[in-house]
C-alpha cells in the first residue's frame, strides 16, 4: 500500500512516521513518497523517516520528491499538511490583526482568512494533479484551515475528508484522567474544524463527563486556559480555540506583549531540522511534542485505515454537513463523529445544539462561505465582507482597515 504526504518536508512528518511504525497492523504500509518543494528540509526529513522505520522494523521505503506526479502515482491516500509562506507567512497573519485590536490566530479570524487566501487555491491545483495521477485516491487534508480547505475539495468534486487533532487529544487526555483505555472514550464533539464543544464523554455507554468535570475540572479549565467557572457553567468542555472567543481582549492584551507562536514554532522548526540532520536520530525527538499535532498520526492512521479496509467504525471528521445540524446549510463543513466507510464519511445523528453555541456555529460558517469565495474568486469586497461576517472582528471600520493590511501582505 502506497501512501503520499504533501508537505512531506514539515518537521510535522516524523509524528506521522513514528505512527506508522506503531501501528503497522492497521496501515500495513509498503511505500511512504514525501513530496515537497524544499530540497534541504525534504532531505532531512526523509533521512530521519527512514532511520525511524529501520528501527521499528518496518518494510516500508522512503521516497522523496518534488515532483508531485511521481509522488502520488499509485498512492491509494494521499495526506495534505502544506503550509503556504511557511512561518514567515504564519508571523504576518498572527501580528496584522494585533494593530486593529484583533486576536492574531493562524486560523481564525484575520490571520485564519489570510491564510485561506494563500492556502485554498494552490491546494485545488495539488488536488487536481493528485486526481489525474492517482484516480480513485484518498484525500485527508490536515491543512489549516481544515473546515474551508476541506470544503473547497469537496466543492471542487474530491474524495476528501479533514482531519484535525483536537478530537483525538481530547479523548486521550479524557482516558488519562479516567484511567481507562482511550479506545474506551467516545465523545458528543460537536461544531466546525476549530470551534467544538464536548457535550458528552461516555465510557462504555456511560455518561461521565459530569464526574469527569467534578474530579478533573481544574486541570480541565487549566488545559484551555479558561477559568474554570466557566467550565463549571457551560458543563462542557469547549475546544482551546473557544478562548480566542470567550476571552478575546484578555488574549490580544497576552499577544501584544509576548512573541509570536510562529516565532517560538521557527525556532522549534530550526532545532528539530538540525536533530533531523544527526546520523544517530533514529526516534521522534521530545521537542516535537511542543510543535504541535499530538496524536496527529494515530488520527490519520485510523481514518485511513478505515477508508481504504471499509471498517465502518466512528471517528471526528470534518466531512459535508447534510442535515445534521439543520440550522446550517446541508453544503457546510462540519467537525463531528461520523461512520467512516469507504465511501466516505456519514455523521452520525446530533442531539439538538443549545443557543448558546448554536449562533456561534451559525455565525463561524457563515464567515467560511464568504472566505471561500474570497479565496477562489478574489477581489477587496469579498475579503471585508468575510471578515465583517466573522464574530471576531464584526465592525466594518475595524473590516476595512483589516482588509487593507492584509491585501498589503498578500501582495
Amino acid at each position: 500500500m502506497k501512501l503520499a504526504v504533501i508537505g512531506g518536508g514539515s518537521t510535522y512528518t516524523p509524528e506521522l512516521i513514528d505512527g506508522f511504525a506503531r501501528l503497522r497492523d492497521d496501515l500495513p504500509l509498503t511505500e511512504i513518497a514525501l513530496v515537497d518543494p524544499d530540497a534541504t528540509r525534504l532531505e532531512l526529513v526523509a533521512g530521519v523517516s527512514r532511520r525511524m522505520l529501520a528501527k521499528a522494523g518496518h518494510p516500508a521505503r522512503v521516497v522523496a520528491t518534488a515532483d508531485l506526479a511521481e509522488g502520488v502515482r499509485g498512492a491509494q491516500a494521499v495526506l495534505f499538511q502544506l503550509r503556504v509562506g511557511g512561518q514567515a507567512a504564519r508571523n504576518v497573519d498572527e501580528t496584522f490583526p494585533l494593530q486593529c485590536g484583533c486576536v492574531g490566530q493562524e486560523t481564525t479570524g484575520a490571520g485564519g482568512l489570510a491564510k485561506a487566501l494563500r492556502t485554498v487555491p494552490l491546494v485545488l491545483e495539488l488536488a487536481a494533479q493528485v486526481k489525474e495521477h492517482a484516480p480513485g485516491a484518498w484525500i485527508v487534508d490536515f491543512t489549516n484551515p481544515v473546515g474551508i480547505v476541506t470544503r473547497a475539495l469537496l466543492d471542487a468534486g474530491h474524495r476528501a475528508i479533514g482531519l484535525c487533532n483536537v478530537a483525538i487529544g481530547f479523548q486521550r487526555r479524557f482516558a488519562k484522567h479516567l484511567g481507562v483505555e482511550p479506545s474506551r472514550v467516545e465523545l458528543g464533539h460537536v461544531g466546525l474544524n476549530h470551534l467544538t464543544w464536548e457535550r458528552s464523554v461516555h465510557v462504555d455507554g456511560e455518561d461521565v463527563l459530569p464526574d469527569l468535570l467534578a474530579q478533573h475540572g481544574q486541570a480541565i479549565a487549566d488545559d484551555l486556559h479558561l477559568p474554570l467557572e466557566l467550565i463549571q457553567r457551560l458543563k462542557v468542555v469547549p475546544s482551546y480555540y473557544l478562548r480566542y472567543f470567550y476571552q478575546h481582549d484578555i488574549v490580544v492584551e497576552e499577544q501584544r506583549s509576548a512573541p509570536s507562536r510562529a516565532s517560538e514554532v521557527a525556532a522549534m522548526e530550526e532545532q528539530l531540522l538540525k536533530m533531523y540532520a544527526d546520523p544517530a536520530v533514529d526516534t521522534k525527538p521530545e521537542l516535537l511534542s511542543k510543535r504541535g499535532g499530538a496524536f496527529y498520526s494515530e488520527a490519520a492512521v485510523a481514518l485511513i485505515s478505515s477508508l481504504l479496509g471499509d471498517r465502518g467504525d466512528v471517528q471526528v471528521v470534518n466531512t459535508r454537513n447534510n442535515g445534521t445540524l439543520p440550522f446550517l446549510g446541508d453544503e457546510a463543513v462540519i467537525e463531528v463523529p461520523a461512520k467512516i466507510t469507504a465511501a466516505g464519511a456519514v455523521p452520525l445523528p446530533v442531539e439538538p445544539v443549545e443557543p448558546l453555541y448554536r449562533g456561534l456555529i451559525a455565525g463561524v460558517s457563515a464567515y467560511e462561505e464568504l472566505a471561500l469565495q474570497a479565496a477562489l474568486h478574489g477581489g477587496e469586497g469579498r475579503v471585508r465582507d468575510a471578515l465583517l461576517a466573522h464574530p471576531l472582528v464584526g465592525q466594518e471600520a475595524i473590516a476595512a482597515e483589516l482588509t487593507r493590511l492584509m491585501l498589503e501582505r498578500q501582495s
